[in-house]
């Protein structure tokens, strides 16, 4: 039994965590997170998930959307993957469409965070990135 073998059983609090880091704006502990759950299993598409969504935070979108086209490449039917896709894909503006598009696909989903994640971003969408800008009024000169 090897050391890492110890630790089988922590993989998801090591994902969750690097999340929750996330969340936390710690950038440095959700990569070391993540790299500790990559040692204990390089296949779970969870963690370049997080990566991605590390990206998505820091708004690095293409960085973000190859990290989830990589997991849906292996995993068509992960809707996790297809949600985050789906918002930081709508977070670009020649894209947006495709964005809601996707973020639509995963209102279908069996999964009711993932559902509610995308009617969350979808709002978001409509409020925020489709919104027209407001006109700004030109100054009055001063006599």
């Amino acid at each position: 039994m090897s050391v890492l073998d110890e630790y089988k059983n922590d993989f998801l609090l090591f994902v969750e965590s690097g999340f929750i880091a996330i969340n936390q704006t710690d950038e440095d502990s959700t990569i070391k997170l993540f790299k500790a759950a990559e040692l204990l299993d390089k296949t779970n598409p969870l963690i370049k998930i997080g990566f991605g969504y590390l990206a998505l935070h820091k708004l690095e979108l293409k960085k973000a959307i190859t990290a989830f086209e990589e997991v849906l490449k292996k995993d068509p039917k992960n809707d996790m993957a297809k949600a985050f896709l789906g918002i930081a894909i709508s977070m670009t503006p020649k894209n947006m469409l495709k964005g809601e598009k996707l973020l639509e696909e995963t209102l279908q989903s069996d999964d009711k965070e993932v559902k509610k994640l995308a009617t969350i971003a979808l709002d978001f969408v409509d409020k925020f990135i489709k919104k027209e800008p407001t006109p700004v009024e030109p100054k009055k000169k001063s006599k």
